[in-house]
């Protein structure tokens, strides 16, 4: 599983992903957004002009802000 999450050290949500994510030893690479205009660029694209974190992008699939429950379901736990 391929799994990319774009989000900032502030975000409440982005916090309880990755902790989640590093409790299963789930590997992932974290892309910081902030000041990031790149990653910025491709969170607009992928959510209607909006920069929603945490996005994941698992697989080439843009999860917007999916929560613990379906991060549960998508990685198959």
């Amino acid at each position: 599983m391929n799994i990319k999450m774009y989000g900032a050290d502030w975000c409440s949500d982005c916090v309880h992903a990755k902790n989640f994510l590093d409790s299963k030893e789930i590997k992932y690479e974290y892309i910081i957004c902030t000041d990031n205009d790149e990653a910025t660029k491709f969170l607009e694209r992928v959510n209607n002009g909006k920069r929603i974190i945490p996005t994941l992008d698992i697989d080439g699939e843009i999860y917007t802000n999916p929560g613990i429950s379906k991060l549960i379901k998508i990685i198959g736990e």
